[in-house]
């Protein structure tokens, strides 16, 4: 539960769209030049805005809640079967109503988009082999284009031709076959056996005719009728449109890395992943963790069409959560079928004039990843050699990390385990796995370089490259040129041991144990050879406030504090590790509290009321934490926590030490915080309750 003081993703969307309906009105002579620009679009694209279809109502997951698929990336719809890429377990899947998912294909290497060509064959993107790849009827599989497991940039007949990790493609209506070359920045057309660069040349931003425009890491095409292509131009943060002459416009998207609706080009998209057009003409982006719509009027508009926060809910279309979209289908009766990866699941939004009190409501469903499954799969290590040598824990998951100074503070969790090491030492990765997220690699050249796998993240390394900036002699890091930026490619495998990069100025590597969006404590889900504890959490004051936050004082230290209607408890306490820095403070595995009779015997159970186990939502740091903690590289470290409150992963909610509940009288209330080990320390306050 989220208090009202909080508000909630919808009512900041609908903000955003009221402030640009303002600023629509005021600024009248640039809606009339915005329109005006629209409507040479809408005639260059063939109309694609021309008419309008069923709204869109409720949200269902058709597979995905028995762990059948890994990872569905590219998505298809072919009559009343819906087919599925797999690009953890190289595989596509055909998924018939109110059926288990069946294996259609397999052998492929980290498939992604996949579309059906006139000839009836499944054409996919075959990433981590670097090709264009068709699958007949009876799942036999052909390379199309490109060269098995051979990475380039070529132009010319398709034996000949290579591609660098083709991620998005789509079907003309001709049976020319539209490829999005991403790690080379172009779009591709394969046609009468000849592959050639349509549009794009370097990586970057320019529009224009052919190799005169620019796109970055550009992950999803979509074909319209005209012969016109969209392309969601991934790093851009825009979608584009490739007339058929060749020429390259933005279509929305300021530029701007943000989730804003509004009118076209003031819109923002975060990270658009693909894009699709329906039957109707209008347009759906996958956009991050965000699904988004361009309407099919003479003056559309982006709307966000579901939470824009990473998560798993079915119900109502404006309330579903997602977890990187990375497909998007639209079948002929306007049904939307969603390829929903770090969730893997495979989604449906269906179609009708309104949701009444029989449809579906509005369902959660949490898949949490078992810490014991999880480290039972590799070995453990840590992430230097050697291997097994144990190092300093110097942060731990859940801690608050900035100043909590007031209101209009933004206070975030500490999702993962910091590691210590020296300045320039080499990182390792943990564990054998390979890379799905097409942008794995995030803030380039900052203290927090990062890249993120399916089930471990690594942050503060320079990546692929020495203390001195050298890139290392590994193919598997794409430095831009003056090594201004790095990619690894969607596919791209890593073996436990495998040199990640090296420490930068923040000496230890913060480690994220757990898919994206279900994090876990990683003390538990990795076990660390040598890891051990046996000293207790420190608590160092209790403090009472009321509903409103006013504080309760204690006029001597022996005395009881008097208390009346709801009460707030806050704890400020820390944890240590042994062979630690006395100086190094760690954050809490979890606390709660118990209420005595002044005999000491129990009158309530305990409750555990924060815990992290794993990642809280982010929304849930104000619950968590009182005004004053804070904790980062430098400074003091000070953890106040709210014990009366609730937060345990994405559950939480505020709570109070209810007065009524108590006769009037003398009692004792007794605070517990425990580390992951079971180390648990107490501490009791003396109150009495005052009717």
């Amino acid at each position: 539960m989220v208090s009202d003081a909080h508000p909630s993703n919808n009512d900041l969307s609908m903000r955003k769209r009221n402030r640009f309906a303002v600023h629509a009105v005021v600024a009248g002579v640039l809606l009339i030049a915005v329109a005006a620009t629209f409507a040479v679009l809408y005639f260059n694209a063939g109309g694609f805005f021309e008419s309008r279809g069923r709204p869109l109502t409720a949200v269902t997951t058709l597979a995905g809640l028995k762990n059948e698929i890994g990872e569905p990336f590219g998505i298809a719809v072919e009559g009343s079967e819906i087919y599925v890429s797999d690009g953890l377990s190289n595989k596509i899947w055909r998924i018939s109503a109110g059926k288990e998912p069946v294996e259609f294909a397999a052998g492929l290497s980290t498939p992604s988009a996949i579309a059906f060509h006139p000839s009836g064959d499944l054409i996919v993107a075959d990433t981590g082999s670097h090709t264009i790849k068709k699958i007949d009827s009876a799942g036999a599989v052909t390379v199309i284009a490109g060269g098995e497991a051979e990475p380039g940039d070529e132009d010319g007949p398709v034996a000949k031709a290579r591609f660098n990790a083709p991620v998005g493609l789509a079907v003309l209506d001709d049976g020319g076959i539209v490829v999005a070359d991403t790690y080379n920045d172009k779009i591709k057309l394969i046609k009468d056996g000849m592959v050639v660069t349509f549009a794009g040349s370097s990586r970057g931003f320019a529009e224009g005719h052919g190799a005169a425009a620019k796109f970055d890491t550009p992950c999803g095409v979509a074909a319209l009728k005209d012969g016109s292509i969209l392309v969601a131009d991934t790093m851009n943060s825009r979608v584009r449109l490739i007339s058929p002459f060749g020429k390259v416009t933005t279509v929305a998207g300021s530029g701007d890395a943000d989730v804003r609706d509004g009118m076209l080009l003031e819109a923002a998209f975060y990270r658009p992943y693909t894009v699709a057009s329906g039957p109707d003409g209008s347009l759906f982006i996958g956009d991050g963790n965000a699904l988004r719509s361009i309407n099919n009027s003479p003056l559309p508009i982006v709307q966000t069409i579901s939470r824009s926060n990473r998560g798993f809910a079915d119900g109502p279309v404006l309330a579903a959560r997602y977890n990187r979209i990375s497909g998007i289908a639209v079948s002929e009766n306007y049904e939307v079928f969603i390829a929903d990866s770090d969730n893997a699941a495979v989604r449906r939004i269906s179609t009708g004039s309104s949701l009444n009190k029989d449809g579906p409501e509005y369902v959660v469903r949490t898949k949490l990843t078992d810490p014991a499954e999880f480290r039972s799969r590799q070995p453990a290590r840590w992430p230097f050699d050697p291997p097994k040598s144990k190092r300093d824990i110097a942060g731990t998951l859940g801690e608050i990390r900035d100043e909590y100074i007031d209101q209009n503070s933004r206070p975030r969790f500490h999702n993962g385990l910091d590691i210590a090491g020296n300045y320039g030492e080499m990182a390792r990765f943990l564990r054998s796995e390979k890379v799905l997220n097409p942008l794995s690699t995030e803030n380039f050249g900052t203290l927090r370089e990062l890249i993120r796998l399916p089930t471990v993240g690594y942050i503060h390394i320079r990546l692929g490259r020495d203390a001195s900036n050298r890139p290392f002699a590994d193919h598997r890091f794409q430095f831009d040129p003056g090594i201004t930026n790095v990619r690894v490619r969607r596919g791209t495998e890593f073996k436990a041991g495998d040199v990640i990069g090296t420490l930068n100025a923040m000496n230890h590597v913060h480690m994220i144990a757990g898919p994206t969006g279900d994090e876990m404590n990683a003390l538990d889900a990795l076990i660390l050879p040598g890891v051990d504890d046996t000293i207790p959490p420190v608590i160092e004051k209790v403090e009472f406030f009321d509903q409103n936050w006013r504080s309760v004082e204690t006029e001597m230290p022996a005395a009881r504090t008097k208390l009346t209607g709801s009460s707030r408890v806050v704890v400020r306490a820390f944890d240590r590790m042994d062979g630690n820095p006395e100086r190094r403070r760690l954050g809490v595995y979890r606390l709660g509290y118990q209420v005595l009779n002044r005999d000491r015997s129990p009158l309530t159970e305990t409750s555990w009321n924060i815990s992290f186990d794993r990642n809280p939502s982010p929304e849930a740091a104000k619950f968590a934490y009182s005004i004053g903690s804070k904790s980062g590289p430098t400074g003091e470290t000070i953890f106040k926590y709210i014990v009366t409150n609730k937060v345990s992963g994405n559950e939480f909610s505020e709570g109070f030490l209810d007065m009524s509940q108590y006769p009037a009288g003398e009692y004792i209330l007794r605070v517990f915080a425990a580390d992951y080990f079971g180390n648990t320390t107490t501490k009791d306050i003396n109150f009495e309750v005052i009717k």
